[in-house]
């Protein structure tokens, strides 16, 4: 950091001052990494298999019985016990520390499902037996990856249009106010529930679905800074020179607009993670056995008999979400001119 902008050293060391926010950054960082691993972690494959002096990669690489002496060409399913025999006389298995995928069933349940939280299974299982800890770290992974995605591609959007609104004004600038407000007034969950009832809402199907409505959050806020910046010295003077517009509007100006807009992300970003959550828990979200926070609270709702379905999901998604809440006012503090002295100090 010693050799970078002062401005930026000065606002990373604000934003380090907020112990708060700086540790939620950190174990958010830490648990998305994990969830990025998951298939190191909770997997019905194992991460390497070593038989007859070969290894072998399960986890990156689908193979078949007869690799390791069985009958069948068909994909070797290393939880039966013959092909676990098979393996385990002439080598042996690395497995991580959960053996069951997201949607691996366990059809040896002593008890119906949902069952109750065991040594087998650390959190109990679903309804349809599926171990509910390997579904939480698949759906921790799948709601932060949808959101950021979501999140840049929506402030990408919300940028441009702010910044062409703002730098140009008049009738583009009074029209594009116009459908905006007009498009933001609209209800936005009743029309999302309306359309993913017509189409199979896959995961980029309903990124896209979902980005028609979500990138008008910074439009203002990019606008307003625009506005402001437009008739500062440095921009008429690069206008009088000849610099072209582009050049203008996103190497001079939207430096200053990133300043506020950075304050809006974390905010941005839980958002989204909310809006799935809740479309998934309404059953109008992704399709039907993906690993979903959501879909796990809505299996709490109608098992009620099973608490560690609801409490589970519910601890996953209150901990995500106000890690990200803590990060977010500590970036907005770092920010904040008022406190610069603060953190200089």
């Amino acid at each position: 950091m010693g050799s970078g902008n002062p401005i930026w050293r000065r606002q990373w060391r604000a934003f380090r001052r907020n112990r708060r926010g700086f540790w939620s950054l950190g174990l958010f960082l830490v648990l998305f990494v994990v969830s990025l691993g998951a298939e190191f972690v909770a997997n019905d494959r194992p991460i390497m298999v070593q038989y007859q002096g070969d290894l072998y990669f399960p986890v990156f690489k689908t193979y078949p019985e007869t690799t390791f002496g069985g009958l069948f060409e068909t994909e070797a399913n290393y939880r039966d016990p013959y092909v676990a025999e098979l393996i385990e006389d002439d080598g042996w298995m690395l497995w991580p520390p959960i053996r069951y995928s997201h949607d691996t069933i366990n059809y040896e349940l002593t008890v119906p499902a949902p069952a109750p939280p065991s040594a087998e299974n650390w959190l109990g299982t679903d309804d349809q037996g599926r171990d509910v800890l390997a579904r939480l770290i698949y759906g921790f992974r799948l709601s932060v990856l949808f959101g950021l995605i979501l999140t840049v591609t929506s402030s990408l959007i919300g940028i441009v249009v702010g910044a062409v609104q703002g730098y140009y004004g008049g009738w583009l600038d009074l029209g594009g106010q116009r459908f905006v407000e007009i498009w933001s007034s609209m209800p936005i969950l009743y029309l999302i529930i309306v359309i993913s009832s017509f189409v199979v809402p896959g995961f980029w199907v309903l990124l896209a679905i979902m980005l028609l409505f979500s990138w008008m959050t910074l439009v203002d806020l990019v606008r307003a800074e625009f506005l402001r910046c437009r008739n500062l010295e440095y921009v008429r003077a690069a206008q009088a020179m000849g610099v072209r517009t582009p050049v203008i509007l996103f190497r001079h100006m939207l430096p200053n607009a990133m300043v506020a807009t950075l304050t809006y992300l974390p905010f941005v970003l839980n958002a989204s993670v909310i809006l799935l959550t809740s479309l998934d828990f309404i059953g109008f979200g992704l399709p039907p056995g993906s690993p979903s926070l959501g879909e796990l609270l809505g299996q709490g709702k109608a098992n009620l008999h099973a608490p560690w379905l609801g409490l589970s999901a519910f601890v996953t998604l209150a901990v995500m979400l106000s890690l990200l809440v803590f990060a977010g006012e500590a970036v907005r503090d770092a920010f904040d001119p008022r406190k610069y002295n603060d953190a200089a100090a």
